[in-house]
């Protein structure tokens, strides 16, 4: 079975209706502690954006979730986010930019990375998690299970665990591979078991320079 979808979604809208404030079980936590899951921290006060011409995945899972963080002047907030979440992904031609607003002296800095611009040497990642504000792409999935609980979606890496405020018992989806082209999303978080960037490029710039 195959599904393919165009066009974009309000993650915001659809973590939401998700997912309750709530920890996860304690049988993620004793996957965390033995080193089986990625842990979860507190984001800082800048989403990113991202793009990429192709992002393929190997089992793949999404849920909804929370995710704890600061604002730019210190206070505590929280950002209704989709995780996606991929055992193994290769990713060609990734663009991720920030902009930190209003440096004295300086203004808007733009902080812009490149990496698997050779078709032939993609971005490889083992057991990568996305947190997903907003996301536009073309999106194709092989053998999809959608309305699983977000605890037995086991086609993908698993849940994060640790800190992460995720309901095990709420909607998620799954599928044995998902392939994204075209991709524009932004984001809080990504974490990755490994996460290797091939002809890596970095700069920073005073010119508001973004990927999209």
């Amino acid at each position: 079975m195959e599904s393919q979808v165009r066009g974009g979604t309000r993650w915001k809208r659809f973590a939401v209706v998700m997912v309750p404030s709530v920890a996860a079980t304690a049988a993620i936590g004793v996957a965390l502690a033995q080193g089986a899951l990625a842990a979860s921290f507190s984001v800082s006060g800048q989403s990113f954006k991202v793009t990429t011409d192709k992002l393929e995945g190997q089992g793949f899972s999404q849920y909804g979730a929370l995710d704890e963080g600061y604002t730019l002047t210190g206070k505590k907030t929280v950002h209704p986010v989709a995780v996606s979440a991929f055992t193994n992904a290769t990713i060609n031609n990734l663009c991720q930019s920030v902009v930190t607003p209003d440096l004295p002296f300086v203004g808007d800095v733009s902080l812009v990375l490149r990496a698997g611009t050779d078709p032939k040497k993609p971005v490889e990642a083992k057991n990568l998690y996305i947190d997903v504000a907003d996301l536009k792409a073309d999106a194709e999935f092989k053998n999809i299970d959608i309305g699983v609980a977000a605890k037995d979606a086991t086609k993908g890496p698993g849940m994060k665990g640790g800190g992460e405020q995720a309901n095990p018992y709420g909607f998620a989806q799954q599928a044995e591979s998902a392939t994204l082209t075209g991709v524009k999303q932004t984001a809080w978080a990504t974490t990755a078991g490994t996460f290797k960037l091939s002809g890596l490029k970095m700069s920073l710039s005073t010119d508001g320079a973004e990927c999209y």
